[in-house]
């Protein structure tokens, strides 16, 4: 009995204690639940709360106002260093879009070199971390100080901001003071979650340039946009040359860059030319280019406005090909700017959400630019012109020995370096860098580029006699009769030839000098040449075993040439050395070239007939 007493009193003293415990959970839970509130919201009185709620509405239209700001300009809100392009390449490092600078993610330096400045999704936390900072201090309480309310805002401590899908977070260590009568708060850390879709839209645009970087699609649609609007390389039936006007075709160049731009998409919709698949970007891409913004068309071989491709076929002595063909090949540089969109079909808090970056889109030599590791270019100098030291004196005068205003730099194995501008005295007086036979080269508007052979391995001072262009108008004359035809006119000297399509263009920039002169005077003719079928017979290896040993065949194969008509044939002109004086130059008003009349041709024997007698027809050269 004695041991069940005891076994029972222990039994008992345990439930007390399980009892107790439970009585202690459930005040703590209690607890929990009723202090959750003050605890959650920092014990913020009632009366209070409205100030407060009023400077998180702020903290978040700041937050919203940053980040408008960092989708505007390609993930920037404090832009990077401006650097301005050149004339060779015409991008700087900013596309001035509707006023709004945004920084390119790839462009092409002044110096031609390549460049990317794509921020990170760190960078963007960190500047709209900043951007807040810097306008927290700028809420404007004025209604709840009317209501007697006090309220300081300390100096931002620090800013913490995550940029996520479908949302950005802030969290700002501030000291915030307010006080309303009796009752008074001191909140020091505050958090705000704004719905974005800056996350994602960075993302998407991250993914398109990095394709863009990898494929460099948009240069391999810029060739074939090339080859379908611009003069590239080909062959033409004709006995007299082919022209075209550089600028029309640069406009025409410029348009279906612009029309092929914009029809550009990223969505699947079959296998459409114009359809750009991109892994892993489900947002809505566009792609913007506009003939207004700068972009730069260079081409050669071109004479100042024009490309001219010379006939085949009709030279004297080539008259068995018993044909005329023009065949071309131009060679362009191409540069231009696209700007990039990305945007969500879901309207966010405030719209439709677009990220956009501009890329730059270069041709060189009528190819895409090479794809390059471009996360650490510097500017580069040649080595040359980090060593000026060579004092030289520049002294630079035109024929009569009036000062010239000009650009001095200084020629060295390949190298130039830029030197300074002479002064209005024509004298320039600086550091050199030393070289033997390099030359000293000036240029000034007005004037032809002048290079003189110069060393500078010691102090010296050298005199630069720059010749003044004239701007001349040019009157062609038939057999003493005013000539307003087609026309080709040369004018060749020793260091430049200029070429004038007559009577398109109608003037010439000419110095004093030895020019030959050339004209050539195309007029319409009927010239059929019926179509032709000529045996060709090469010598090729015999077949089978015969061949191992070197033994060959003949194997003959038919060349079909089609009938053509020469609707344009050279009908006049002629060539003469003239030598020009300044003096003419000045006077004069009107450069007047008459030639003699060739007879039309009509048939291909006239027209070699015609090129034998142009060589020996003399031109009457003289200024009026």
């Amino acid at each position: 009995m004695k041991k069940g007493s005891v076994f029972f009193g222990q039994k008992r003293g345990q439930v007390t204690v399980f009892i107790i415990i439970a009585v202690l959970i459930v005040a703590a839970a209690g607890a929990y639940f009723i202090l959750r509130g003050s605890i959650g919201q920092f014990s913020i009185p009632a009366d209070v709360q409205p100030a407060y709620t009023s400077f998180l509405s702020c903290l978040e239209q700041d937050a919203l106002v940053g980040i408008s700001v960092l989708e505007s300009q390609g993930g920037y809100i404090n832009l990077p260093e401006f650097e301005p392009g050149s004339q060779y390449m015409p991008f700087s490092s900013q596309l001035n879009f509707l006023g709004n600078p945004i920084p390119y993610w790839y462009y092409v330096s002044g110096n031609n070199i390549q460049k990317e400045q794509v921020p990170t999704k760190a960078d963007m936390e960190r500047q709209l971390g900043d951007f807040i900072e810097s306008k927290v201090n700028n809420c404007n309480f004025d209604p709840y100080y009317e209501q007697g309310f006090e309220i300081s805002l300390a100096e931002p401590v620090a800013t913490d901001v995550s940029i996520r899908d479908g949302e950005v977070e802030i969290n700002l260590e501030t000291n915030v003071n307010i006080v309303k009568g009796n009752e008074s708060a001191l909140i020091k850390n505050h958090k705000v979650v704004v719905k974005s879709e800056l996350g994602k839209l960075y993302n998407s645009a991250k993914k398109v340039y990095d394709e863009e970087q990898s494929s460099l699609f948009l240069e391999e649609r810029a060739v074939d946009t090339l080859r379908l609007y611009a003069p590239v390389d080909g062959v033409e039936i004709s006995c007299s040359p082919l022209v075209w006007n550089a600028n029309e075709v640069f406009d025409d160049l410029q348009e279906a860059i612009e029309a092929n731009t914009v029809a550009l998409t990223t969505k699947n919709v079959g296998e459409d030319y114009f359809t750009v698949p991109i892994k892993g970007v489900g947002e809505e891409v566009r792609f913007l280019n506009s003939k207004n913004w700068p972009s730069g068309f260079e081409v050669t071989p071109s004479d100042g406005a024009f490309l001219i491709s010379n006939p085949v076929g009709n030279q004297q002595g080539l008259g068995i090909l018993g044909f005329c063909y023009v065949p071309y090949h131009f060679v362009y540089n191409v540069r231009y700017p696209v700007l990039v969109q990305v945007y969500s079909d879901s309207p966010g808090v405030t719209g439709n959400e677009i990220f956009q970056f501009p890329m730059a889109v270069v041709l060189q030599n009528n190819n895409p630019r090479e794809s390059l590791n471009v996360t650490a270019v510097e500017d580069v100098v040649p080595e040359l012109c980090t060593y000026k030291n060579t004092e030289v004196e520049v002294i630079v005068r035109d024929l009569r020995g009036t000062p010239v205003k000009a650009n001095v730099s200084y020629e060295c194995l390949g190298n130039r370096c830029s030197i300074g501008e002479t002064s209005d005295a024509g004298v320039l007086e600086d550091a050199f860098p030393q070289c033997v036979n390099g030359y000293v080269v000036a240029k000034a508007p007005g004037f032809k580029d002048v290079r003189y052979l110069f060393s500078t391995t010691s102090s010296g001072s050298v005199s630069v006699i720059m010749e003044k262009l004239y701007d001349k108008k040019v009157q062609l004359k038939i057999n003493g009769v005013n000539y307003n035809g087609d026309a080709i006119v040369y004018f060749t000297s020793p260091d430049v030839t200029q070429t004038i399509v007559y009577p398109q263009q109608k003037n010439v920039q000419l110095a004093e000098g030895q020019y030959q002169v050339q004209v050539y005077i195309y007029r319409n003719s009927s010239i059929n040449i019926g179509a032709t079928v000529t045996e060709q017979c090469i010598d090729v290896p015999r077949s089978g075993p015969l061949g191992l040993f070197g033994l060959q065949e003949k194997k003959c194969f038919d060349i079909q040439v089609p009938s053509q008509l020469i609707s344009n044939a050279l009908s006049g002109g002629g060539k003469e050395d003239y030598y020009v004086l300044e003096s003419d130059l000045a006077r004069a008003g009107v450069l007047e070239i008459n030639s003699k009349n060739l007879p039309i041709p009509d048939t291909i024997e006239k027209l070699q007939d015609n090129y034998a007698l142009f060589e020996e027809n003399g031109l009457d050269v003289d200024f009026r």
